[in-house]
């Protein structure tokens, strides 16, 4: 089975648009029941949310589906998305939701889903899901409908959990810590859980309206955080993402620091400990070879996979690893949660500045990236990337790149978006070899001459 209306993180798009209306996410809601419901036990779903307003138009109607397919369902509120899926393991439910479109903006939302072990479905039953939701039977009965609750201790709990990642009798006491919630999920139990740990924060980005989630902060847009860091002269600057299951780093200086560098201090701070499972770090087609090239310096294999940290995730469990992620700042530790989890990941950077007690300048940036270059053609449809001049192109660059480096074009799964990536050595060959594809992709892509790219 295919899908359709699930993308590579869930489902997304434009909210009160088809297909994030209120219509649809009850349908969704009673598909999935249909899915997913197995035995005679109630079933129990947890639904959190980020601060975008559309949040509350998604909310109830996913409640009133899952409500009418017998189902019990625990509301949270604004959390992050890792809180969701710790949640969902950690109450023994059936199924955890988060209604975030993550990084977009406030115009945006989604629905990921998250089955009883705390891991995203699978792209098979989110196949499932699709192909059963114009079936109008199997709905429970009048007596048998689920019932709503507000779980008022779930940012407690997660609170808790991510304390428990830190090292045990490890303080944070005199770290000055700039801490970025981009006005999203992680508003208040990101700082609480800094400032529990004895550090003293300068939170930014905790003040959402329903419309500034992610508006000139967070992880996508970290320069409102660097530029704290240098007026409080912090120690460290972390900028979490709407959902907070990103993390974007900038030392003293500064200096913007992406999960790339994240994932090589942890992965080397974790071989140095015993920590690091032997089949090394997974990580996606877009980390730099700077990075790819730290790792197998020091004898650590790097296993590559399609962008997406489901993906990421997928292959962790398939080879056992316990660390990978995206270059984009979502860091998957498993020995502590089922996803990425910015809050999680800035604990073990924090860990690794106390205890070894040098700035975060010296220990944050453990390789020099290669010259990298990534450009997006927004498009209107169709297929642009099977244009006949456009595979040319591309042949073209990978030739030039030869092995001394890396070219990438493909389409995005959440926007209608081409994306363009190339990185080598040479950054004239990068910038010439990424132009002339550009060139090829936009008439197929239906850009007009001159247009500027997205």
């Amino acid at each position: 089975m295919t899908r359709k209306l699930f993308g590579t993180d869930g489902i997304r798009g434009t909210a009160n648009v088809e297909p994030m209306t209120p219509e649809t996410a009850l349908r969704v809601a009673v598909a999935t029941g249909r899915v997913l419901r197995r035995g005679s036990h109630r079933h129990r779903v947890v639904i959190g949310k980020d601060t975008r307003l559309s949040g509350y138009m998604i909310e109830p109607a996913l409640t009133a589906g899952f409500i009418a397919m017998g189902m019990d369902v625990d509301l949270v509120g604004p959390m992050p998305t890792p809180a969701i899926a710790m949640l969902t393991r950690s109450l023994r439910a059936d199924l955890g939701v988060m209604i975030s479109a993550s990084h977009n903006p406030y115009e945006d939302n989604g629905i990921k889903l998250f089955g009883p072990d705390g891991y995203k479905l699978s792209d098979e039953i989110e196949a499932e899901i699709e192909a059963r939701l114009a079936e109008t039977d199997s709905r429970a009965h009048a007596a048998a409908l689920g019932r709503a609750r507000r779980l008022d201790d779930a940012p407690g709990r997660y609170i808790e959990a991510a304390k428990s990642s830190f090292p045990k009798g490890l303080r944070l006491d005199g770290v000055k810590i700039v801490i970025d919630c981009a006005n999203g999920g992680a508003y208040r139990v990101a700082p609480t859980v800094l400032w529990e740990l004895g550090a003293e924060i300068y939170p930014i980005g905790v003040a959402p309206d329903g419309l500034n989630i992610n508006l000139d902060c967070g992880a996508t847009r970290p320069d409102a955080m660097r530029q704290e860091v240098i007026r409080r002269g912090a120690d460290i600057g972390l900028a979490l993402d709407g959902d907070a299951d990103r993390l974007i780093v900038a030392d003293e200086a500064g200096r913007i620091l992406d999960g790339d560098q994240i994932m090589a201090l942890i992965a080397l701070e974790w071989r140095a400990a015993g920590r690091l499972a032997a089949p090394g770090v997974v990580a996606t087609v877009m980390s730099n070879l700077g990075f790819e090239r730290c790792l197998a310096a020091r004898g650590i294999p790097l296993t590559r996979t399609a962008v997406g940290d489901r993906y990421v995730v997928e292959e962790m469990r398939r080879v056992g690893a316990n660390l990978g992620g995206e270059q984009s700042g979502h860091i998957i530790m498993a020995d502590h949660a089922t996803t990425g989890d910015g809050l999680m990941a800035a604990l073990q950077v924090l860990a690794a500045l106390v205890q070894r007690g040098r700035p975060a300048g010296e220990i944050c940036r453990q390789f020099t990236p290669v010259p990298q270059l990534l450009r997006n053609v927004r498009h209107g449809g169709g297929a642009p990337l099977d244009a006949a001049e456009v595979r040319a192109a591309i042949a073209a660059g990978e030739r030039r790149l030869g092995s001394g480096g890396r070219l990438l074009v493909r389409a995005s799964g959440t926007e209608p978006l081409i994306r363009i990536m190339a990185e080598g050595d040479d950054p004239a060959l990068i910038e010439e070899i990424i132009g002339t594809i550009e060139a090829a992709l936009r008439p197929a892509a239906g850009v007009a001459r001159g247009e500027a790219a997205a």
